[in-house]
């Protein structure tokens, strides 16, 4: 658990909402996102998910070079940048062209082997 909170904090760069043991035997560690009105929730005694079995959930932002730049200089192991080029009917390497949105993507995993997917939302709307 400490590991997990740690890679969060201090690698994936998310916000430490919570960290309560109400009862012996359950720990809650509430974790956001930057920029990100939503949560996860990883913790002891909870009945979730096992280790690793999360796959996939999508990390969106507005900015995917800033964003897997970030990860890595915080020693997070991400993906290259591809993107979908839907008229060559396939991937393709570095981040869309006309930077559309739902179009770039880039992976990374924490220590558990849960995955994550950064796709790139809004850029254009930022520039």
């Amino acid at each position: 658990m400490d590991r997990a909170k740690a890679f969060y904090t201090g690698q994936a760069g998310f916000t430490l909402d919570v960290d309560t043991s109400p009862a012996e035997g359950l720990r809650v560690v509430q974790l956001t996102p930057p920029g990100s009105a939503c949560s996860i929730t990883i913790g002891t005694g909870l009945g979730l998910a096992a280790p690793g079995s999360v796959r996939g959930t999508h990390l969106v932002v507005s900015d995917i070079v800033a964003a897997r730049t970030g990860l890595v200089e915080r020693g997070v192991e991400v993906s290259d940048i591809r993107h979908l080029d839907a008229g060559a009917g396939g991937w393709r390497p570095g981040p869309d062209p006309a930077r559309r949105d739902y179009a770039s993507f880039a992976d990374f995993a924490d220590p558990d082997g849960n995955s994550w997917v950064l796709q790139e939302v809004g850029h254009a709307a930022g520039a």
